[in-house]
């Protein structure tokens, strides 16, 4: 019998991967001379953030699992004071 694979879910083949370029990560906040995870820099906190208010994922951002969970109490502190909107409509 024939050996069936889903296409959806991607296969093994090496064949798949020659279009994507995937870049090293490394995180914003880990780097030597990095700016600390500060709620009233809001500047710092809108570049985390989506048009829509919604924070972007790590995956996204690169940053790192400690330092997102960081970024995220920053950016709703930032949101409790009124520094930073909940949502923009």
């Amino acid at each position: 019998m024939e050996k069936r694979h889903n296409d959806r879910r991607g296969s093994n083949n090496n064949n798949n991967n020659k279009h994507y370029f995937r870049r090293p990560k490394s995180c914003p906040f880990s780097e030597k001379g990095a700016p600390a995870i500060d709620y009233k820099d809001v500047r710092m906190l809108q570049k985390f953030i989506s048009e829509r208010g919604k924070m972007i994922p790590s995956r996204i951002t690169a940053v790192s699992t400690k330092k997102q969970r960081e970024l995220a109490i920053a950016i709703k502190r930032a949101r409790f004071l009124g520094l930073l909107p909940y949502a923009v409509k």
